[in-house]
């Protein structure tokens, strides 16, 4: 019978820890490399990963940076493989700090190592803080040879296919596949990438406002519909070999003019499967007018099989129609002195606009019954323009000639700022008693 491997790679740890905690680092870290890719064949990638990481460590000792490079690269790589990119890249980012001591081929551990860096930061959402550290190891590297690099050309057609949603520049990284110098776990490290920037290009919003046209006074019912059904093809692309199981949305930011606000937002985290569509429903206020109102575009926190993170940028922008809500008038009617039958009284009328927009080209009429003549006053009147919170009086001198129970009516027309004309008519009970 053959020798277990498992025992055969537990021995060789064993062997490694005597050796490190005894300070005989060049024997720790060849039982350590040893162990490391022993427990790397059987699937055992976290063993493998603390491994790797304690060879890096002895050889660290000993001044052997090109072999504790070699195995923080490898303790990153056994990061890959349980879908642990954070942890890839702090290994990948310690690998760099041995790169300035090595005898040859700086330039191209530079760059390497940062790329590497780059690809595991994207699946966090992090493309931004990936290409600072980029440009922070440019300055490390020969200009012409940055320039010239395939990784630094691969990271740019990652960016450049995501930013303008072109699935060209990703058919372009597959093509040029092959002159990649990755290991197995990078180039699975890579592949994810490409699916992921394949999901953001494909994935699709919608912005819907429930009307055509708004007064600040209304609420605004906007819907953004999501469709996941693009996933699934990806899914089943075999060059990226990687599922899609899950999506969660955990945040959604809008960008709104400044009169608009969000009343209500949907509840969230929500958590969809590939194929699925939502309808998220948000309720904004328009608080005034501005000259160009606008909604969108929009970012989605997508989260996909709880460890790949994203923010999917909508581009798109509606321009909601807010008009000024119509005015209003306020009319309210009052007897400046108690009314007697056969002796003058006089009354007044009270007029207010308490609504945003000005009455403009106002009428006003007045009837009143038989039984009270009109000794002073006039019963109409035009008003040129009445503004948003104005006030005007109107005073009329009145004789009742019997008492009763009566209505006074007063017919109105004015116009809105729109030259939108508005008719109305308020009835006043009045009573004179005896």
């Amino acid at each position: 019978m053959g020798k277990d491997p498992q025992i055969t790679a537990q021995k060789e740890l064993d062997k490694a820890e005597l050796h490190y905690h005894a300070a005989q680092y060049k024997k720790a870290g060849k039982y350590f490399v040893s162990a490391g890719d022993q427990f790397f064949k059987l699937n055992e990638y976290k063993i493998a990963r603390e491994c790797f990481s304690f060879a890096a460590k002895s050889f660290d000792y000993l001044n052997s940076n090109y072999l504790a490079m070699e195995a923080m690269r490898n303790a990153g790589d056994s990061s890959l493989f349980i879908n642990d990119f954070s942890n890839s890249n702090k290994f990948y980012k310690q690998a760099l700090k041995f790169v300035p001591s090595l005898r040859r081929d700086n330039d191209y551990y530079y760059i390497l190592f940062s790329s590497l860096s780059f690809l595991c930061l994207f699946l966090e959402g992090k493309q931004a803080q990936g290409l600072t550290f980029l440009k922070e190891i440019r300055k490390n590297v020969d200009n012409n040879y940055f320039k010239e690099s395939p990784l630094i050309a691969l990271v740019k057609d990652l960016l450049i296919s995501i930013r303008d949603k072109n699935d060209q520049y990703l058919k372009k990284i597959e093509k040029e596949f092959g002159q990649y110098d990755f290991s197995e776990g990078e180039k699975k490290l890579l592949k994810i990438d490409l699916a992921l920037a394949k999901v953001l290009n494909s994935l699709k919003t919608k912005l819907i406002l429930d009307r055509d046209q708004y007064t600040t006074r209304d609420i605004i019912n906007l819907t953004i519909n999501l469709d996941t059904s693009p996933i699934i093809d990806v899914s089943k692309y075999s060059f990226y070999n990687y599922e899609f199981k899950k999506l969660t949305i955990s945040n959604i930011v809008t960008s709104f003019s400044d009169n608009i606000t969000a009343q209500k937002k949907p509840v969230l985290p929500l958590t969809l499967k590939p194929g699925e569509k939502c309808d998220f429903k948000f309720a904004l206020k328009p608080h005034f007018q501005v000259e160009k109102p606008f909604i969108g575009p929009i970012i989605l926190t997508c989260e996909f099989n709880d460890n790949l993170i994203v923010y999917y940028e909508g581009p798109e922008i509606i321009l909601p129609n807010i008009i000024s809500p119509p005015p209003s008038l306020d009319i309210s009617m009052e007897n400046l002195r108690p009314p007697l039958i056969g002796q003058t009284f006089p009354l007044e009328f009270l007029i207010e606009n308490k609504s945003e927009g000005d009455a403009l080209e106002l009428e006003l009429n007045i009837e009143f019954p038989n039984e009270l003549k009109v000794m002073r006053g006039t019963t109409k009147k035009q008003i040129y323009s009445l503004s948003s919170n104005d006030t005007i009086s109107w005073e009329l001198s009145l004789r009742p000639s019997e008492a009763g129970d009566y209505t006074i009516k007063m017919d109105l027309k004015f116009k809105d700022p729109d030259q939108n004309q508005i008719e109305e008519t308020k009835n006043f009970p009045f009573s004179i008693k005896l």
